[in-house]
């Protein structure tokens, strides 16, 4: 099994619509690797969420932009929730309707942003 830093190296790639999400056995494989990030179930829809905490709103929205930027560059867009002293951040896979090797890529990838 790959490691953690073979996620933050990852690339993504482009996912087709239609194409299968990760089952159960294959995401608890991934889960160990990011383990501050918690699946979760909306609408029949398995994602990764993270709630980040900050010292204040500036810290956060600091932050979220970076994710921002990170999100830009591997073209693969979570849904940020920006609050004072808080942003909350979810990863999953629109096109093939739940968690794809991407998400845990860039759960990751938005780990090493907190670090500052």
């Amino acid at each position: 099994m790959k490691n953690v830093k073979d996620l933050k190296s990852g690339v993504c790639i482009p996912c087709e619509q239609g194409g299968d999400p990760m089952n159960a056995s294959q995401i608890s494989n991934y889960t160990s690797q990011v383990p501050q990030w918690e699946v979760i179930d909306k609408e029949n829809v398995a994602k990764l969420m993270r709630k980040f905490k900050f010292k204040n709103f500036i810290e956060a929205i600091s932050f979220a932009d970076k994710v921002g930027a990170l999100a830009e560059k591997n073209g693969h867009h979570p849904k940020l929730i920006v609050e004072w002293g808080k942003v909350t951040v979810f990863w999953w896979t629109h096109a093939v309707g739940g968690l794809h090797r991407n998400d845990f890529i860039m759960a990751a990838k938005t780990d090493d942003l907190s670090i500052y």
